[in-house]
């Protein structure tokens, strides 16, 4: 999946990314880095809105999961059941957020786990950038459900 073909697919299934702005700048299986500008995002203070920031990190570890199903050919639903987001410092232009896998060495187990009982659990990260500076961290745990092997497009219809 390139980063057009997942930045298409965010803006048509999670309106959010597109009144975000957000932009997809890397694909790729080790993390995905999303990019999204301060003008739709920004608060009253004139710096990144708490909940752009968050919802950009969310995007951004979900989207890694959702590469990752999509290139091993698993179509699941994927939904976030908990998460963390530490603010270090007000952002006050461009913001980004880079994901990846808490512990890569779990994705063994955890397609193991998604096979066998159709529902597995793993926790992925985010560092919140403002330029290149860590702004904050994300963690949050997503659960894959329903393991069917893909079809054809990027959604697995």
């Amino acid at each position: 999946m390139t980063p057009s073909e997942l930045q298409a697919y965010l803006h048509a299934h999670i309106p959010l990314s597109a009144a975000m702005q957000v932009e997809v700048v890397k694909a790729e299986w080790e993390n995905v880095l999303l990019r999204a500008p301060l003008a739709p995002n920004i608060n009253h203070r004139e710096t990144v809105f708490g909940g752009s920031a968050s919802a950009l990190s969310i995007l951004a570890a979900w989207s890694l999961l959702h590469l990752r199903l999509r290139l091993s050919g698993i179509a699941t639903r994927l939904v976030i059941q908990s998460n963390r987001m530490d603010y270090l410092q007000p952002i006050a232009g461009s913001f980004s957020a880079r994901s990846s896998l808490e512990d890569a060495d779990q994705w063994p187990a955890f397609m193991r786990l998604l096979e066998r009982r159709g529902r597995a659990r793993l926790v992925v990260r985010a560092d919140l950038l403002a330029e290149e500076e860590v702004a904050g961290f994300f963690s949050g745990e997503f659960v894959a459900l329903g393991s069917e092997k893909a079809t054809t497009g990027i959604d697995g219809t």
